[in-house]
């Protein structure tokens, strides 16, 4: 191997002592430089997670993967054991999906622009044409497909036909008004990061500002968080908040709302894409 390579890897456990010594001795006996270290163990339940940010001096990243696949679960012998090694020189190919509203849409495909997302952005899905202009400049492919009540599963399906022509290995719904289905949830198995316009647990659903202003609620906020079967309650990734009073009327709440939006989900997908989020049951634990 000519050059290094760098490599993140991922680990959850049980706790016990030695795991740190353990495997920063193996990826020393493989060659391996650790550049940066990450870890937290959850009190409440014993889980412990690690990221690792290293470079390989002597093996490729592959075989670098085939010993740890043959070694770490003699190394870390209890119970309970996840890992994943991924290769920092390969972005995700990520696809954004749209309705109408632009402005989640917008800020990707500007970070994108700009190198603020360490990712390929390979197309844009909508269920409608009225974005194609906007999202024309960044020289993005654009596709329209168009969701019915009487015809979804037949949407869901051409869906799936392209996320899978264009390679996709991360999905981001910035604003798509669509429910994806379980059945479809279970034949993609891939990420999908969602923006709720709401400080989720509360108010989920179709209309969280409303129901934040009849609540007369004091702060308002949105979620990022990965696409589960259940609606509005998978993993929680990034969440932003402001301040209102009884003042601001629901399209206060909206205006104010979309500036958070933005900004969390941009939070989101970079902290996906950077893999420093580990999932545990249904939290996440994000490593900045």
């Amino acid at each position: 191997m000519a050059e290094s390579e760098r490599g993140i890897l991922l680990i959850s456990c049980i706790d016990r002592p030695g795991i740190i010594a353990r495997v920063a001795g193996q990826l020393f006996h493989l060659g391996c430089n650790i550049i940066t270290s990450d870890q937290h163990t959850d009190d409440a339940d014993g889980h412990f997670f690690w990221r690792i940010d290293f470079e390989s001096r002597q093996l490729s990243l592959s075989e670098v993967a085939h010993n740890l696949t043959g070694n770490l679960p003699s190394l870390l012998t209890w119970e309970q054991l996840r890992w994943h090694l991924y290769d920092s020189s390969k972005q995700d190919r990520m696809v954004i999906m749209v309705s109408r509203l632009a402005h989640c849409m917008m800020d990707l495909l500007s970070r994108h622009r700009f190198g603020e997302l360490e990712a390929e952005v390979v197309g844009v899905i909508s269920n409608h044409p009225d974005l194609e202009p906007l999202a024309r400049p960044f020289g993005v492919p654009f596709d329209v497909i168009p969701v019915t009540k009487d015809k979804k599963p037949q949407a869901e399906a051409r869906l799936l036909e392209r996320l899978t022509e264009l390679n996709a290995d991360t999905v981001v719904l910035a604003r798509y008004m669509q429910v994806l289905s379980g059945d479809f949830l279970k034949k993609w198995r891939k990420p999908i990061v969602n923006i709720h316009h709401a400080f989720l647990p509360a108010f989920a659903g179709a209309s969280p500002y409303r129901q934040a202003h009849d609540r007369g609620v004091k702060l308002i906020g949105a979620t990022a968080h990965y696409v589960t079967e259940e609606l509005d309650a998978g993993p929680i990734i990034a969440q932003a908040t402001t301040p209102i009073t009884h003042r601001d009327t629901i399209a206060d709440l909206t205006r104010k709302g979309k500036d958070l939006e933005v900004i969390a989900l941009a939070q989101a997908v970079r902290a996906h894409l950077h893999k420093q989020v580990l999932i545990h049951h249904n939290r996440t634990i994000v490593f900045e």
